[in-house]
């Protein structure tokens, strides 16, 4: 095993954060940026940039594909897309664009993360999105235009997104953060944005795909000296230097995982799977985060368009409880036929069709992520445990999510566009029925967070600091969605993006 090389910062994950956090700290020329990324690069790949074609990269080789333990209420078939290339799930998800909510940055507040309230990182959301490009989509689909004219006659006006303050009731056009290139929308996401114009720039910054990452290793002070990572060839394994800090950006799943492989974690799991225990950090894979999603889908009596931006082009927000701060319930609309979760139950499809996922933004379900053994090699044992919350929330949201789907599709303007219910189907009215068509078909936004959260110093089950800093060592950060204290109510992939560059900020001021 050799060392590969010394710089001052090593960033484990070449992700929506990762890709970020190493062009901003790579623009001080006096600082040495090593990025790794276990996934191949993106640069000129049109697999990756071609935003239309995301939906192909599920399950596909680009994809890590994580299956979840069996679920006591939830769908045990549905499986986690994480996304193995450069730019993470900003390379491999949609596009849609939602600053982060004020409301939500100021709980987090609330929750123990000093520093990240609206007033202090929305405006690095404004430095962002002069890079990533974001825009509203247009709106070319007219099965689109009937569910916006439908939804403003249950109460959901029409909106557009990212004006300033967070819809709580309304629908509108995506915004997405892409770039007109011809005849296709290319994602500009934080690889594409970030680093493909300074690739082979800037000696200062070297980007390793294809190596991916074993464990942090320390010294005997507990002071992150670098990482072990396997070479590319597979011949073995080579070791990079950090001279100031060791940062983890390899997401809600692979970071928690790596904490623990690196023995910062749960004492009695790790013991478990024979990981030495370096740190007892009890809240390293708890409180997994996610919007869980539902369906409502339907056969449309209309040729629907054949070609979009990204497919998912709408979306709707509303509060069932009146108390919120942030909408509690989200929907996306689809232009495609979407039956992964129910074929496999007996459910009719099509060729020709379109649906509404209500999503719960603000679940209270909380999950696991947990080691499988201590080869690094070994997919995490992810449990989100949906639909566990004791009181009931998630079920009773989602119930009122899929009642209201059906109701905008009752309107005129989309009544017209429907040949048929397909899932859950006429014949599930009762609130019983659907909820066990919920249970057994709903699908993940893919958002998995907050499973190595930050939160105050005095909280036992917050694992970062508000710096961002592992707590019970040194020189060791995180930065990407497992950090949230939870997520926001939108998708939440620029807040990620934004909080990186706090990161930045935070790393160079320090």
């Amino acid at each position: 095993m050799a060392d590969a090389g010394t710089f001052d910062y090593v960033i484990a994950g070449g992700g929506s954060a990762g890709c970020v956090l190493a062009a901003r700290l790579s623009e001080d020329p006096d600082v040495s940026v090593c990025l790794i990324e276990a996934g191949p690069s993106d640069v000129d790949d049109d697999a990756i940039l071609d935003l239309s074609q995301w939906m192909h990269l599920l399950d596909s080789g680009y994809d890590w594909d994580y299956p979840v333990e069996p679920q006591e209420r939830g769908n045990s078939f549905m499986r986690h897309a994480r996304a193995k290339v450069l730019g993470g799930c900003s390379s491999h998800n949609s596009c849609i664009a939602f600053w982060p909510p004020a409301e939500c940055l100021d709980e987090w507040v609330e929750m123990g993360a000093t520093g990240w309230g609206a007033a202090e990182v929305l405006p690095l959301t404004e430095r962002l999105v002069k890079t990533i490009l974001l825009r509203d989509v247009a709106p070319d689909d007219p099965c689109g235009t009937a569910v916006l004219e439908a939804a403003a006659m249950v109460g959901l006006p029409t909106v557009a997104f990212n004006r300033g303050e967070t819809v709580r009731n309304g629908a509108g056009w995506f915004q997405i953060n892409a770039a007109e290139e011809g005849t296709r929308m290319t994602r500009m996401s934080s690889s594409h944005a970030f680093l493909h114009p300074i690739l082979g720039t800037r000696e200062n910054l070297e980007v390793w795909t294809d190596s991916w990452v074993a464990e942090v290793l320390f010294d005997e002070a507990l002071r992150a000296t670098g990482v072990r990572y396997q070479r590319t060839d597979l011949t073995g394994y080579d070791t990079v230097t950090a001279r100031r800090e060791v940062i983890l950006t390899a997401g809600a799943i692979d970071t928690p995982k790596l904490l623990m492989l690196s023995g910062i974690g749960p004492t009695a799991h790790l013991r478990e799977v024979g990981v030495p225990v370096r740190v007892d950090a009890p809240g390293v894979g708890a409180n997994l985060d996610d919007h869980v999603e539902g369906l409502v889908f339907w056969e449309a009596s209309k040729p629907m368009v054949t070609t979009s931006t990204q497919w998912w082009e709408i979306g709707l927000f509303t509060t069932i409880d009146e108390d919120v701060r942030q909408p509690d319930l989200m929907m996306h609309y689809g232009s495609v036929p979407f039956d992964m979760n129910t074929l496999r139950r007996g459910y009719p499809t099509t060729d020709n069709g379109f649906c509404l996922t209500p999503n719960v933004t603000q679940g209270r379900s909380r999950g696991t992520v947990r080691l499988r053994s201590r080869d690094f090699r070994d997919r995490a044992r992810v449990d989100p445990r949906y639909f566990t919350d004791p009181d009931g929330y998630d079920d009773r949201i989602m119930l009122a999510g899929v009642k209201l789907a059906r109701r905008i599709a009752e309107q005129p303007p989309l009544a017209a566009w429907v040949a048929r219910e397909l899932a859950p189907g006429p014949d599930a009215t009762s609130d019983d029925e659907l909820l066990d068509y919920i249970h057994h078909c709903h699908n993940t936004v893919y958002h998995p967070a907050a499973t190595a959260r930050m939160g105050a110093a005095s909280d036992p089950m917050a694992v970062l600091d508000p710096q961002l800093r592992v707590k019970g060592v040194e020189r060791l950060r995180v930065v990407d969605a497992s950090a949230m204290p939870k997520l926001p109510a939108v998708n939440p992939n620029i807040t990620v993006m934004t909080m990186a560059e706090k990161c930045a900020d935070l790393i160079r001021t320090s």
